[in-house]
This record gives structure tokens, sequence and C-alpha cells, in this order.
């Protein structure tokens, strides 16, 4: 994403007490957006229910991909939950991680990890986002079967963006020749600092279960929210036979 730690300076003042602004969110076609640091710390009471139903069917060896202030893990942890594995690439996250009790948390880019294997993986809060573009998808889910124990699973939630280009009349208005319409593009802003741009992944549940297909995974639709959002389960086909 960007050498300048966005999101660790914000949790981090935030932890420590010094939250003032919340991050902005920059797209070249759309309003700028406001990502609340709070929410980044928020109990599972306050959290979706699509993550709230990732949470409760977590089991075995759980990786919490993009873990950021650690919510989830942290949520798991106190539920009895021993065996949690949190990464991300922002070393400010990883620091609140451990100060609120997520102990094993690393700086680590998920699609350089190696030699190791869980039961569940998790990406929430959109995370989709981590595949970038859809060609990346193929890559990226050959790197979790690799990552997956028998019988382990994917937890993923997404958004169908399609409605960003649908008019009143239900006409659907996107130009195939810029790719797929849940590729963006994104900037984030905190205080005096901007990352530099990134490619963030939004996909349709029938696309993810198409390329979850073509990968041999089984991709069940979980849960779906109320605003185009969706909680997507998958596992390995010959760990499903």
């Amino acid at each position: 994403m960007s050498k300048k730690d966005i999101f660790g300076n914000a949790i981090k003042d935030f932890y420590n007490k010094n939250y003032g602004e919340d991050i902005i969110v920059k797209a070249p076609d759309f309003d700028d957006d406001l990502i609340p640091i709070p929410y980044l710390f928020r109990s599972y009471k306050e959290m979706p229910i699509l993550e709230q139903k990732a949470l409760d069917l977590s089991y075995g060896k759980i990786l919490d991909v993009g873990c950021g202030a650690g919510s989830h893990s942290k949520y798991l942890i106190d539920k009895g939950f021993v065996n949690i594995q949190a990464i991300d690439i922002s070393e400010g996250a990883i620091e609140i991680c451990e100060k609120r009790g997520v102990a094993n948390a690393k700086v680590q880019n998920f699609s350089e990890l190696k030699e190791e294997q869980y039961d569940t993986l998790l990406f929430l809060m959109n995370g989709s986002g981590i595949i970038g573009k859809l060609t990346n998808i193929d890559r990226f889910l050959s790197h979790c079967k690799s990552l997956l124990k028998p019988n382990g699973q994917i937890l993923m939630d997404s958004s169908d963006i399609s409605y960003l280009f649908t008019d009143e009349d239900g006409s659907f208005w996107v130009d195939a020749s810029l790719g797929y319409y849940g590729e963006m593009q994104y900037k984030l802003a905190y205080k005096n600092q901007e990352s530099d741009w990134f490619d963030w992944l939004y996909i349709d549940y029938n696309t993810l279960q198409n390329a979850a297909n073509a990968n041999g995974f089984l991709c069940e639709l979980v849960l779906e929210g109320e605003n185009n959002d969706f909680l997507a389960r998958l596992t390995a086909v010959s760990d499903t036979l």
C-alpha cells in the first residue's frame, strides 16, 4: 500500500488518547469519505452482523489478515481461542495489537507468508480489497490454499458496488474497457500525511463464486448484509467430499 503508516499513526493516536481527526479516503471519481478511528476499536456488539457471523464461524488455528487495531483477534482471544495469528503491514497497528493483548501479532505481508497452515483465514472489513485487481484472484486463491489445513476455510466479506453505476431506471453504465467495475483506487490522508494510490477490490458474489470454483474451492453465501455486502465461506473441494 504505502510506506507511510497512515493506519498505524491513527491507531496509535487513538490508543494514546490523542484522537482528533479521522482518516480521509480519497478516490478519483468519488467524494472523499472518512474512516472514523474509534470504529477500528469496535467491540463485538458494535461490529456489522457479517463480521459477527464470521467470528462465530471461526475455528482452530486462525489467521486474522489485515488485523488493524486487533478488534477481531481480541474478541476471539477473550472467547478462549488460543491459537490466533494477527498480521498487518502496519507497524503501528501491530504495536497497538500487542498492547491490547493480541500477543501473536506481527508485521507481515499476506502474500509473502509461507510455511504456515491455518484452519481459518479471516479477511474482514471488505476483506476482498487485499486482492487489489480481479486479475490477481487466481494467484490469491492459490496462495490461500497453500496456507489452509485440511478442512480449512476462508471467511471473507465484500460488497457488490454495481449500484454506484446504476441509473434510477435500472440501467447499468460501466465502460468494460476499463476493467471490472469493482476495481477501485484509493489514497489515504491523516493529519499531514498522505499515502500513495493503491488498488482495492470489491467483488460481487457471483464473480467470487466463479473464481473460487475455477480454483478448486466450494463457495457458500453465508449471509447478506443491508448494503449490498455479503459474507462468503470458501473451502477446498477435495476437503468437502
